[in-house]
This record gives structure tokens, sequence and C-alpha cells, in this order.
């Protein structure tokens, strides 16, 4: 059972920064694709980073690009987000999401869609005052 656990929401100023964290178990993360979706109240959840099995590479949602960096830790099992300059349409709940496929070939990952990711963590608050 694959198991997605995130970490580092909370509340933070405009202009300021967070790093999420999400901490996967229950078969070999290095295998996988890993997204960071979001999801604001009232609207569909949509995409925000994604990274390849081998962290060789990224891919943004044009709203972060610049501001946010996705990364991962194999030896670890967790992928991060780092949320510098947020907005307060940053917030929303993130969620972290494992590939489907194993040693997916970059050229055929759709990192947006979210048919590409099988399981999904709870979800971390992120709220961004003005």
């Amino acid at each position: 059972q694959v198991q997605l656990v995130e970490s580092g929401g909370g509340l933070v100023q405009t202009g300021g920064s967070l790093r999420l964290s999400c901490a996967a178990s229950g078969r070999t993360f290095s295998m996988y694709d890993m997204g960071w979706f979001r999801q604001a109240p009232g609207k569909e959840r949509e995409f925000v980073a994604a990274i390849s099995w081998s962290g060789g590479n990224t891919y943004y949602a044009s709203s972060v690009k610049g501001r946010f960096t996705i990364s991962r830790d194999n030896a670890k099992s967790t992928v991060y987000l780092q949320m510098n300059s947020l907005k307060p349409e940053d917030t929303a709940v993130y969620y972290c999401a494992a590939g489907r496929l194993p040693y997916r070939n970059p050229i055929a990952t759709i990192p947006h869609d979210q048919h590409e990711y099988d399981y999904w963590g709870q979800g971390t608050q992120v709220t961004v005052s003005s």
C-alpha cells in the first residue's frame, strides 16, 4: 500500500516562503515520477509542478514558474516543493501525487495530467495573507 504524507504547510504573508515535503512509502520511490497539485476553495484541482523519477526533468505551471522549485531525495523517498515569493492566489490545499508507471519516458510524460498519477496524499493547507 503506497502512502504519501505531506507536511510543511501553514500561514505566511505575501512574499514569504514555505517548503512542502511529501514522504512516500510502500513502493520503490526512485522508480516513479512525482507531482504537486493544488486546489483552492471552489476551484478544480490544478497542476503545480512535477519531477521525473531520475530528477533530471522538472515541469512547472506557468503561474508558479520562477517562484517554486520541485526537487526529490530518492534516498529519503521524499519530494519537496520550495515556494518563494508567495502570493494570496497561491492559497490552496497542496497535494503530492505519485506517478502511475515506473521509469516513465519523459518524452511520453504529460506531467499536468492527473491520470498520470495513481496515489495521492491527504493534502496540506497553504494560506498566504495579503
